[in-house]
């Protein structure tokens, strides 16, 4: 795991696309001092995350690309 892989995992995002089974999602997360948008997949595949819910970056898939979970229950 690189350093930037390392530096992401955890970070908060919002999700900006929903994410679920079957659907590429997308999450903005604050990073590098600034706002970035991922594609996001669940970590859990079967979870659906919907538009507007805070989650955590679970892994990192350079250069753009995350896995998910939803924070404070869903």
């Amino acid at each position: 795991m690189t350093m930037d892989e390392a530096s992401m995992v955890g970070l908060m995002g919002r999700v900006t696309g929903t994410i679920g089974p079957g659907l590429v999602g997308e999450v903005i997360v604050r990073v590098r001092g600034g706002a970035e948008h991922f594609l996001a997949y669940p970590a859990a595949g079967t979870e659906r995350i919907e538009r507007g819910t805070m989650v955590t970056v679970v892994e990192y898939l350079p250069p753009r690309t995350v896995y998910v979970a939803a924070m404070y229950g869903g």
